[in-house]
């Protein structure tokens, strides 16, 4: 990996660990889409589903308190069922095929999540909660993105911002394991090549990013975090799309 690859990765990861530690998430969907531009679907994918699990473990300290545990037990075990799944799956797609499955599962959950903005639905129904669980980890495995389904439901049910951004940090790191174990029992050899420097600027831009995010809680709503996040998650999804499909018709 060139020097200059490697500061275009770390730079990516600063703003998705602030926008994390704002909005609870947005790693996975502002770091996902250029990963696989830069690094190619599989490498790329993995790399976020563990940069993901480290910055869900630094914020989490920070939130613990408000972890809702009885939602997080739930949306988890079936997260689990689906990451796996998701794993295998991965294994058996193409590059470009990935590139394609990352840009559409974001911009598909992304349009949802605008479209059912209005609807509201409760959350004590265990049904929905397996079915967000359960594509939350499909998803997370083939795409890295496992918030939009989460998020989506959060939305639909009216679930208190504070504790759905307290809650996805566990969450986050029990399905982003589940992946990562399951990606690298099937190819002990996906992960991305780098040299040690890389994983040390890497987790340093994440811890650097977090405590960016902490300090611009104080300026920046929570409103404006989401939309800058929906934003720049529509471009990349959109490059992504785009270079998966010049690929297959190449």
């Amino acid at each position: 990996m060139t020097l200059t690859l490697g500061l275009l990765v770390v730079l990516v990861t600063v703003v998705g660990a602030a926008a994390q530690r704002m909005a609870g998430l947005g790693f996975a969907l502002l770091v996902s889409p250029i990963m696989v531009l830069l690094l190619g679907g599989h490498s790329g994918v993995l790399l976020v589903n563990i940069l993901g699990v480290v910055s869900s473990l630094l914020i989490l300290p920070r939130v613990w308190r408000a972890v809702d545990w009885a939602m997080f037990r739930w949306l988890s075990a079936f997260a689990i069922v689906g990451s796996v799944v998701g794993a295998w799956l991965a294994q058996r797609l193409s590059a470009d095929i990935m590139a394609v499955s990352v840009g559409t599962i974001v911009l598909l959950a992304l349009s949802l999540s605008v479209i059912f903005t209005s609807e509201r639905f409760t959350t004590e129904a265990k049904a929905p909660r397996a079915a967000a669980g359960l594509l939350s980890g499909l998803t997370n495995a083939l795409a890295g993105v496992g918030g939009p389904a989460v998020s989506a439901y959060a939305v639909l049910t009216r679930w208190p911002q504070a504790s759905f951004a307290a809650t996805l940090q566990p969450y986050f790191v029990v399905t982003g394991a589940a992946t990562i174990g399951a990606k690298l029992i099937l190819d002990p050899a996906g992960l991305p090549a780098a040299d040690w420097w890389f994983w040390a600027m890497l987790l340093g831009a994440i811890v650097g990013g977090i405590a960016l995010g902490e300090r611009l809680m104080r300026f920046v709503t929570t409103t404006a975090v989401r939309r800058f996040v929906i934003i720049m998650a529509c471009a990349g999804a959109a490059a992504t799309l785009a270079r998966g499909l010049i690929g297959l018709l190449a």
